[in-house]
């Protein structure tokens, strides 16, 4: 979906850029377009406390101090952004509004895997690393929006691109295809988890006799059934704006789940729980993939340009307040989900904490259901942004093929590339589900490849290249980010793939 917002370019903020004289300044500018990008010497200014001098932009091609990265208004700009469709939405957002969004992004499904994060890492050191990926988190969502002011772009996908060139485009533009895809296979797998438990609790003495109804009511029957019957009907809409919610109610919805587990668990029988070990309360041997799940939970950096540039009041300061506060909140709701929950279930906790509770138990069966049902509507506007790739990829292919070609990223796709290419994303990812209940090992994989590129390399990159003079401190800590990124990636990945090919990651919750 092409914006229909029209962002002046940086250069032509700059008032001594260019030999006309007669060059509107800055605050010309500001007085005439209130909605233009602030200029070089604002960013600098409102730079999360840093000092002017310590962003200088780098120019490789010319002496000059003018900035180089500046958008181009002759460029489409790219709509890769997992929420990009809500940016057609009219209106803009305070403060409350903007945090409800960035909670709700920073939550979303991962919160329900944080016991099993819990259980891979051992108690104390899941505490100290939510509390580092937070902090680590925190710094790399405001350095998103820091570098887009200096690239002089709007978006994330656009930032790399000006960073790493075509290349650099694709490589985002697939990473945050890989976030969606596997964040829809979650969701079907989470559907998976939700629905057919209750249902089958409720008509538990009819199963009994009924073989038919029993089939009916089966796992892979019924991800089927509401997939292709209700999710996929509005994967075909090509403008699914309407479905999102309020992101304060989904908030509520995902506290609602935190609160069952945290209050009801004491009452479930001993049966379902298991024991802890004494090494466990300290360390235990799956850090890495812990690591994964949790920063799966916390990363909403495909988001991050879609929130600031919802936000009334764009200052940088204000953009700093919501991020701390945001981060905070979902480190203590992920942190009181993750212990309370391996507490209470040991060496029994599930990749879904709700899978730890009984079938037939009324109160869990509610925050299933209302899970499940969001998990269906959540599932089409995953299926949308892959396809937004797909789309911006064939684009960028046709005009590699053919320079003359100027299409941009508001064409769409053909009736019939749209209803293939819709089909297929919805079969593959549901076909998953079909053949694993491994809920912990998707989130695992997804957090240990397109989370951690998203959030803990990319960015830190992108910094590095756009900024010349740095105290050895911020050097140090990009180069170190990108490091640890690229470390977790590489391990948790490992032992995930190795874990499924020989056995040893079990989840085995399935419902028949």
């Amino acid at each position: 979906m092409a914006s229909n917002r029209n962002y002046i370019p940086l250069h032509d903020l700059d008032p001594t850029a260019g030999s006309n004289t007669d060059e509107p300044s800055h605050k010309d500018i500001q007085h005439d377009y209130p909605d233009a990008p602030p200029s070089y010497d604002d960013v600098l200014r409102q730079s999360f406390s840093l000092d002017n001098d310590d962003f200088n932009l780098r120019d490789d091609n010319s002496n000059s101090n003018t900035n180089n990265y500046h958008t181009d208004s002759s460029e489409p700009q790219s709509n890769l952004d997992v929420a990009s469709f809500i940016a057609t939405l009219a209106g803009k957002s305070g403060m409350k509004g903007a945090f409800f969004n960035m909670a709700n992004s920073i939550l979303g499904a991962g919160v329900i895997g944080q016991a099993y994060a819990i259980k891979n890492t051992g108690v104390a050191t899941g505490l100290i690393v939510l509390v580092i990926l937070t902090f680590l988190i925190d710094w790399t969502i405001r350095l998103i929006i820091i570098n887009s002011k200096l690239a002089g772009v709007t978006s994330y996908q656009n930032t790399v691109s000006k960073c790493f060139g075509t290349k650099g485009k694709i490589f985002i533009s697939l990473v945050q295809g890989l976030f969606a895809y596997g964040g829809s296979m979650a969701f079907c797998v989470i559907i998976g988890d939700t629905i057919p438990h209750v249902l089958r609790s409720l008509f538990k003495e009819q199963i009994k006799d009924n073989e038919f109804l029993s089939f009916l009511l089966g796992r892979n029957t019924l991800i089927v059934l509401l997939i292709m019957g209700i999710s996929y009907p509005l994967s075909l809409h090509r403008d699914i704006s309407k479905l999102s919610k309020a992101s304060g109610l989904a908030l509520i919805g995902m506290l609602v789940i935190v609160g069952i587990v945290l209050f009801r668990s004491p009452f479930v029988p001993s049966e379902y729980k298991g024991t802890i070990g004494a090494s466990n309360w300290i360390i235990s041997g799956g850090v890495f993939q812990g690591i994964s799940v949790i920063s799966f939970a916390l990363v909403c950096h495909h988001n991050t340009s879609f929130i600031y540039n919802s936000m009334r009041d764009q200052s940088l300061d204000k953009f700093t307040k919501l991020t701390h506060i945001a981060c905070a909140v979902s480190m203590i709701v992920c942190g009181i989900a993750g212990v309370s929950g391996y507490t209470y279930y040991g060496s029994k906790t599930k990749g879904n904490i709700l899978n730890n509770f009984p079938s037939d138990d009324w109160v869990a069966n509610i925050a299933r259901f209302c899970f499940g049902l969001n998990m269906l509507t959540t599932f089409p506007l995953e299926i949308f942004v892959v396809r937004e790739i797909i789309k911006d990829l064939i684009l960028l292919y046709k005009a590699n093929v053919d320079s003359t070609n100027n299409s941009d990223s508001s064409e769409e796709l053909s009736p019939r590339y749209h209803f293939i290419i819709t089909t297929v994303l919805c079969v593959s990812t549901m076909s998953v589900s079909l053949f694993t209940c491994n809920l912990g090992a998707i989130l695992e994989l997804v957090g240990a490849t397109s989370a951690c590129i998203m959030a803990y390399i990319l960015p830190p990159l992108c910094f590095i290249k756009l900024t010349t003079e740095r105290t050895k401190f911020e050097k140090y800590c990009a180069y170190g980010c990108a490091i640890f990124g690229a470390t977790v990636m590489v391990i948790s990945s490992s032992q995930t793939i190795y874990g499924m090919i020989n056995g040893t990651s079990t989840d085995d919750h399935c419902v028949a």
